[in-house]
C-alpha cells in the first residue's frame, strides 16, 4: 500500500512538473526580435493627406512605436516608398529619424503592391524569416496587396493596424477583413513593442522600451513618467 501511494505520490509531482514546463512556453505565434522581419509602407506625405480614419498626430506616433521600437530589438526592417520624388513625398519624420535614408536603403517602386517590385520582394523574402510584418499607407491598396500575395507564397503575416491609414473607415475596416478572411493577423503598434520586450526583467531593453513609450506612447508614456518620478521606479 505505501509502495502505491509514494508511487502516485511521484506521479503526482511529475506532472504538476510537466504541466509547469508546458505552462511556461510560448506560443509560436508571438513574435520575437529575431523571428520576423518588418515591412513599412509608404509612410509618405502626400500618403497621409487623405487619411481619415485615424488622427494623423496619432498615425504618426504610431509609425515612431513601431519604427523605434524595431530599431531597438535590432529587427530586420525594410522602409519602402512609392514614387518618392514624383508625387508622395519624403516619409515620416518618425520613420527618419530611427531610418535615415543615407543608411537604410530605402526601396523606391512605381508598384502599388510591394511584392510585384523585383527589388522590394527580393530585400523581404531576403531576410529569410517565415513571419512578416507589414504596416503603412493605404491600407486598401499597399498594404491588401502584399499581404495577399505573401499569405499565398506561405508566409504567416501580421498588420499593425493602427500604424496604417487609408481615405475612409469603410476602407480600412473592409481590408482588414479581407485580409483576415486570408489568416493575416491583426495587431497594433503598442502591443507589437510590448510583444518584443515580453518581460520586464530584460534589462537590456527595459530602460529603452520605457524611454520609448514616454515619449510616443500616449496616456501609458505619461503614465510611465509619473510611475518614475513619484513611485521612483
Amino acid at each position: 500500500m505505501k509502495q502505491v501511494f509514494k508511487s502516485s505520490l511521484i506521479m503526482f509531482f511529475a506532472l504538476i512538473l510537466i504541466v509547469k514546463v508546458h505552462a511556461q512556453k510560448p506560443s509560436p505565434e508571438l513574435l520575437t526580435p529575431s523571428n520576423h522581419v518588418l515591412v513599412m509602407i509608404d509612410h509618405e506625405s502626400q500618403m497621409a493627406f487623405p487619411v481619415t480614419n485615424i488622427p494623423i498626430e496619432s498615425l504618426r506616433n504610431n509609425v515612431a512605436l513601431i519604427s523605434g521600437g524595431s530599431k531597438i530589438f535590432k529587427v530586420p526592417t525594410i522602409v519602402t516608398t512609392v514614387a518618392e520624388k514624383s508625387f508622395s513625398g519624403p516619409v515620416f519624420p518618425e520613420v527618419l529619424e530611427y531610418y535615415p535614408k543615407a543608411t537604410s536603403g530605402y526601396i523606391d517602386r512605381t508598384t502599388m503592391n510591394a511584392w510585384e517590385d523585383a527589388n522590394a520582394y527580393k530585400a523581404i523574402t531576403g531576410k529569410n524569416k517565415r513571419k512578416i510584418v507589414i504596416a503603412g499607407l493605404w491600407t486598401s491598396v499597399c498594404i491588401v496587396g502584399p499581404v495577399l500575395s505573401a499569405i499565398a507564397d506561405g508566409y504567416e503575416v501580421y498588420v499593425i493596424t493602427d500604424a496604417c491609414g487609408d481615405v475612409s473607415n469603410e476602407s480600412h475596416e473592409m481590408a482588414i477583413t479581407r485580409m483576415m478572411q486570408k489568416g493575416a493577423k491583426m495587431m497594433t503598434s503598442t502591443q507589437y513593442v510590448l510583444e518584443l520586450q515580453r518581460d520586464w526583467a530584460r534589462a537590456d531593453t527595459y530602460t529603452a522600451v520605457t524611454d520609448l513609450f514616454v515619449r510616443w506612447g500616449g496616456a501609458y508614456g505619461i503614465g510611465i513618467q509619473y510611475s518614475r518620478e513619484v513611485i521612483k521606479h
